[in-house]
């Protein structure tokens, strides 16, 4: 192992791997959490690993069930929501950011019911109402505000708004 110097500092040479040491590796952190695959693609990029090699442990992921979009797509919906009450609109945007199909999403989505999905949106908006002081106009802005950066869609943020501000 060579080691050198620019302009002071030690460079360490990368870290190579083996095609059977990426797979390896690659099994243990889809195992650990569920992953995409563009968060699969990107961690072999950051291994320095070249494109064929790239696809060849993507392909072997997915044969062994290490990778399957749609089950990331149902564990991220149902963690988000549940844990940090997202509604289905940012939930759709972030998992659209992963490159992940319309036809998961909607799968995904499916895992939410529609009592539940209601329930939740509604006790989030009466929390937040309760801790902003005063009946004011500024007061209703901050909880729409809040309530669409949260991904929740505009008729329910709007309708809320004005029945728990008027």
């Amino acid at each position: 192992m060579v080691s050198m110097f620019i302009f002071g500092h030690m460079l360490q040479p990368k870290k190579t791997y083996t095609l059977q040491e990426a797979i390896k590796k690659l099994e243990h952190y889809c195992a650990y959490q569920e992953r995409c695959h563009k968060e699969v693609r990107q961690k072999l990029i950051t291994m320095h690993m070249i494109p064929e090699a790239i696809d060849t442990v993507i392909v072997h992921l997915l044969q062994h069930n290490f990778l399957n979009e749609e089950r990331f797509a149902k564990t991220f919906v149902r963690g988000k929501f549940r844990i940090k009450k997202w509604g289905r609109r940012r939930l759709s945007l972030e998992l659209k950011k992963k490159d992940i199909s319309k036809v998961n999403i909607n799968e995904a989505f499916k895992e939410i019911s529609e009592t539940e999905y209601i329930e939740v949106f509604n006790d989030l908006a009466e929390k937040k109402a309760s801790t902003l002081n005063g009946n004011t106009h500024k007061n209703k802005k901050k909880l729409i505000d809040y309530l669409l950066y949260r991904g929740w869609e505009s008729h329910l943020v709007y309708d809320k708004a004005n029945e728990l501000f008027s």
